[in-house]
Parts: C-alpha cells; sequence; structure tokens
C-alpha cells in the first residue's frame, strides 16, 4: 500500500466512513460546481450527498469550484468543505468556470473589457488562496463581440484576435496572477470536446498547453444522434490520445458527464473510452446529479446478451456513481495488462479545422487512430487529411516521406485542397468534384454488397498510372475508394472519404477488411468485420476490440505467423488462428502470410487480449 493510500485509509478509521478500495490504474475525482460548493456551507447536505456517491466507488480528489454565473463561493464555505474531505482522507483542488450566464449560449467574459479582466483576476486570486491545483472548466474561451472587442480586434480576424487574447489572459490574468498570491499554485486548462473547432473561439492547443501547467480532456460524447454536436463515441479515447501528443505527460485525464446517456452503456462506454486511452485520472461531472437514480429506461435492449456492462446486476436503488464504480472495477482488471497506446499516425496542424472530427469516424470503422500536431516522419505509414492543406509545405513532406520509401494515405478531402499546389507532379489525380451513389464493392477478385447506398467523391487517374485497390460500384461503373499511386519506392494512396462521414462504417465489411489491410500494415494487429467497431493497440502485444453495435458480432483480428494464439486477457481463454495465404505474384503460388483469430462480440461491449 502506497504511502498516499495508506493515509487515506488511516483518514477513513479516523472518520468511521467505510472506503472502498483504490483502483491500481488511475485516480477517480468528482467535479462540484459552485452552485453545490455553496450548498456544502450545511454539513447535512453534505453528508447525505457525500454518501451517495462515495458508498458506491472509490474517490481520490473533488474538486470544489470557486466560481461559475458570478457566483463566487465565500472562503469560510470552501475551507469547511476542505476540511470535510481532508478528513475522509480526500484530496481537493479548485475549479474556475469563466462563464457570466452560461444559459445564455454560455456567455463569456470580453478579455478587453476592463472591468470583465479585472474580475477574472479577481476570481482567480480568490481561488489560489485557498488551493495549489486549479482547474478552469470548459469554458476559458470567448465568444462576446462587444465594443471592446471590436476595437481590439482591429483588422485581425475574430479568430487571430481571440487567439492573441487569450493566450494573453491566460498568461498574465491566470496563471501569473494564481503564483502572485500562491507561489505553489498549478493552473490545469481543461479543454471540451470540440477540439476541431477551438481556434475560432480562442481555444490555442499550440500555446495554451505550454501556458498551463497541465491538460484535461473533455471525453463526454454522449448520444451522437440526439446531442447537437454528434461526436462519435471513438472520439472518447482519441481526444486523450490527441492531447497527450500535444503534452506529453502532461495531460492528466479525462472528464465524463451524464448527459445525453440514452442507455447505462452509453454512460459506461464514455468512462471505459478515456480509460483504454490510459488516462491517469477520470474526473465525473458533477458531484450532485452522479448521485441521481438509474431508471429501467436506461436499460437497453441488448442487456440479455452477456454485454460487457451487466445493467442486471445493478442493486435496487443504484445511481450513475453505482455504474461508474462497476465501471472502474472492470476496466481496472485490464488496464495493467495494456501498454502504451498506438495507431495510424494522422498529421494535424495547429488550428486546422477541415474535415472536422474525421479521424473519430475512421476510428469507428476499425482503425486505430493517433492524431500528432507535426508531421511523423519516422512513421512507414502517414494518414492526411484536409486539415493538412493548412501546412503550406505539406507536399514537399510528402515527397519526402515518399522519396524515404514510405506511404503516405491522403483522404479525398485534401486531395481537393492539393491537386493544384504540386500534387500532380506526384500522380495525376483529381477531385472531380461530381460524387457517386455507391452501394456495391470491389474486394479483391469479388463484388460484395454494402449495408445501404452511400454518396461518395468520384476520384479521376490515369490508367496504368494508378491503380484502384478497393472500388465502390453503382451498376456497370465504379469509382476508387482506396488507390495507389507509385512514386520512386513509396507509395501514394487516396482514401475516399464519404460525404456523409458516418458512412464510412457502411462499407461492406470485406471492402473494410483491405482498407484496414494497407492502412495498418505497420501495426502487430488488424480487425476484420463491419464497422461500429473499434480496435485500440498497444506497444506490448495486448489490443482492445470494442463494439459500438446494437447486436452481436462476428469478428476476426489478423496478427503475424509467429503468433498462433491470442489469450483473452480477463477470462484466460485461449483463441488459435487460420493461416492466411497471400499471392507475392500473380504467376506464383500463395504462401502462408498471417494468422486470423475469429471470435464473436457482444453489442456495446469491449475484449481485450495479448498475443502469444
Amino acid at each position: 500500500m502506497s504511502f498516499l493510500r495508506f493515509a487515506r485509509f488511516a483518514a477513513g478509521l479516523v472518520s468511521g466512513a467505510t472506503l472502498l478500495t483504490a483502483y491500481d490504474n488511475f485516480e477517480v475525482a468528482v467535479y462540484t460546481r459552485a452552485y453545490e460548493v455553496r450548498q456544502m456551507a450545511d454539513p447535512a447536505w453534505l453528508e447525505s450527498h457525500w454518501g451517495a456517491i462515495s458508498s458506491e466507488l472509490h474517490i481520490d480528489k473533488v474538486y470544489l469550484e470557486t466560481h461559475r454565473d458570478l457566483i463566487i463561493v465565500d472562503a469560510a464555505t470552501l475551507e469547511a468543505a476542505k476540511a470535510f474531505f481532508a478528513a475522509r482522507g480526500i484530496e481537493t483542488a479548485g475549479g474556475i468556470t469563466f462563464t457570466i450566464d452560461e444559459p445564455n449560449r454560455f456567455e463569456t467574459f470580453s478579455y478587453s473589457n476592463p472591468e470583465h479582466r479585472a474580475k477574472v483576476q479577481e476570481i482567480v486570486e480568490h481561488t489560489a488562496r485557498h488551493f495549489d491545483e486549479i482547474i478552469l472548466d470548459d469554458f476559458f474561451f470567448t465568444s462576446t463581440k462587444s465594443t471592446h472587442d471590436i476595437a481590439a480586434k482591429g483588422d485581425r480576424t475574430w479568430t487571430d484576435y481571440r487567439l492573441d487574447v487569450m493566450a494573453e489572459a491566460g498568461q498574465h490574468l491566470v496563471v501569473d496572477a494564481a503564483r502572485a498570491i500562491n507561489p505553489r499554485a498549478r493552473v490545469i486548462i481543461k479543454y471540451p470536446n470540440w477540439y476541431d473547432h477551438f481556434s475560432a473561439l480562442g481555444f490555442d492547443l499550440q500555446r495554451g498547453p505550454q501556458i498551463f501547467d497541465g491538460v484535461h480532456s473533455g471525453t463526454e460524447t454522449r448520444n451522437a444522434v440526439t446531442s447537437a454536436q454528434h461526436l462519435q463515441p471513438y472520439l472518447s479515447y482519441n481526444i486523450i490520445r490527441y492531447f497527450e501528443n500535444l503534452a506529453p505527460g502532461r495531460n492528466g485525464g479525462g472528464w465524463v458527464d451524464i448527459f445525453a446517456s440514452s442507455t447505462t452503456d452509453r454512460y459506461a462506454e464514455q468512462l471505459e473510452l478515456t480509460l483504454l486511452a490510459k488516462a491517469r485520472e477520470i474526473a465525473l461531472f458533477q458531484f450532485d446529479i452522479i448521485a441521481n437514480p438509474i431508471t429501467p429506461a436506461m436499460r437497453g435492449a441488448w442487456q440479455d446478451q452477456s454485454t460487457s456492462f451487466d445493467y442486471d446486476a445493478l442493486p435496487a436503488g443504484a445511481n450513475f456513481a453505482t455504474v461508474a464504480g462497476q465501471t472502474f472495477a472492470a476496466v481496472d482488471r485490464v488496464l495493467g495488462a495494456l501498454g502504451e497506446p498506438i495507431g495510424l499516425q494522422s498529421y494535424k496542424p495547429f488550428h486546422s479545422t477541415q474535415e472536422a472530427f474525421l479521424q473519430n469516424f475512421l476510428g469507428m470503422a476499425g482503425l486505430p487512430m493517433d492524431i500528432v500536431p507535426t508531421f511523423p516522419t519516422a512513421e512507414p505509414i502517414v494518414l492526411l487529411t484536409a486539415q493538412a492543406a493548412q501546412d503550406p509545405a505539406i507536399v514537399e513532406k510528402i515527397t519526402t516521406h515518399l522519396t524515404a520509401g514510405k506511404t503516405v494515405v491522403i483522404t479525398s478531402g485534401l486531395l481537393r485542397e492539393l491537386q493544384d499546389r504540386g500534387l500532380q507532379h506526384i500522380a495525376e489525380l483529381e477531385h472531380s468534384g461530381r460524387v457517386a451513389l455507391v452501394h456495391d464493392y470491389t474486394a479483391g477478385r469479388r463484388l460484395v454488397h454494402g449495408e445501404k447506398p452511400i454518396l461518395i467523391p468520384q476520384i479521376t487517374y490515369r490508367t496504368n498510372d494508378s491503380w484502384e485497390l478497393v472500388s465502390g460500384i453503382d451498376g456497370p461503373n465504379g469509382w476508387p475508394l482506396l488507390h495507389d499511386a507509385d512514386y520512386l519506392d513509396g507509395q501514394l494512396q487516396i482514401l475516399t472519404i464519404p460525404e456523409n462521414f458516418a458512412d464510412f462504417s457502411a462499407i461492406a465489411p470485406e471492402a473494410l477488411d483491405l482498407i484496414r489491410a494497407q492502412l495498418t500494415a505497420h501495426l502487430p494487429v488488424r480487425l476484420e468485420g463491419p464497422g461500429k467497431i473499434s480496435l485500440f493497440v498497444y506497444d506490448n502485444g495486448t489490443f482492445v476490440v470494442q463494439s459500438f453495435r446494437d447486436e452481436p458480432a462476428d469478428v476476426a483480428v489478423v496478427v503475424d505467423l509467429v503468433h498462433a494464439q491470442i489469450e483473452d486477457i480477463v477470462s484466460g481463454e485461449h483463441l488459435s488462428g487460420e493461416v492466411r495465404m497471400a499471392f507475392r505474384r500473380w504467376d506464383q503460388p500463395p504462401t502462408p502470410d498471417k494468422h486470423a483469430m475469429a471470435f464473436s462480440i457482444a453489442p456495446h461491449s469491449y475484449r481485450a487480449f495479448r498475443l502469444k
């Protein structure tokens, strides 16, 4: 038992509390808004709400918010709450939400308004007097267009103005102000989930992680259909990895709320994915609502199929904290075996916005994604979306990578951006501007049927100068879905993206399998099967397969011949592989190439394996 855990255990004995066992691979925090921190002045209210959540899951830290919507919690209440949690061995930290009126479209401060600037500094100084660690909730951005902002903006774009004013405010009004009051103060910025739109509101992923002492990641994906953002579940994993690449070693963790979780599985999935991305801490929002009861309406229709989260195992009177506790216990049994996540690296220049959130749709279709802020020159295969067009030297970087004998995969959106910017000197390919409605696909020499008709851009090329690897078919005509062009010893490949990104998962499984085989050839394992199933790969020969489908699915994983089996990390079950043959040349017989292990996966469930 570590000293910290022993101290918490001893504190529990002193306070008479029953402490649940700490998790081995992560810590759990609970965030409390200023509205609820105010109520902590009532000891009975605090004791009641703390008991409702702490009896269901182990908690290491509580964030006590000092300000939201111009509510500032008084010093006496903050100190009383800190003492309450300290007596129970629970760490506390401060929190700040810089909103004037959150219900009014997240009304923010104007950081060019002298009165607003003074109020922001006052809030920071008040918080730093009580806490050595301070986290900023989602809203350290600005959307105001007041007379102060318009005058300060001048001839700059709104994006450039907001990036500059928020970087200055972050440094001087927040970090410097906190340390002037409390030299021990560490300020963490929690970035929300809409990362591809950050720069327009002043969130600066280039300067911000350098200004602040650490970052936290908003991993709330909620319900992709009914939530206005339509975020894919995969983002709950992908954003942790992206922010880790922005600030290696300083991405403190993920953050999940209960909103728009139509089933308990959807809430549990967000928690699971945050932790499978190796988050160091997971914060639950918020102190009072995670004590809300679970209702029968949150039981998924698939719950009688041995799913990873078992609604029927919940005790009477279960709340969201109960769901979190059961989910954490299950994931913790897996995490210790997993190494560091790896994947197909996708270069996203700072402040780029095109093909927004596309990597999450690709992740939903079984491509393990890893977004990076610099061009990954050491990687054998690199994926570039239209966002890479923001780099003025991108064609030169592509050419250098191909010249080194490596593979660059560009999306149809990036082709459209680069076809007149020098890419034509590598291969004569065009995004025609036309679309096609396809329902069938070529997969090798087979014609296979997709889940539904989808619209794809029509990519044009020169016969025998480049080659279709996978095609979308409509009647007697077809267009490239994955296209390949030689350049010296390298390969330039074009990945055609459906007009509706979500339709990538509707492509016939046999065609998806060929795309995965090309794009993840450098990884130790690849997935075969339908879309809406994700693969997470780690650097120690472990991997996780997670399904977001509403029905069970048959899948396979393909690995090198040296691995004849895979082992289920939880059950210990061993699955043997069948040999896959490959044609090296058309005029030679096939030779053994890979092992493929087939298994079934339940709806909204995950399975973790290691290579044997």
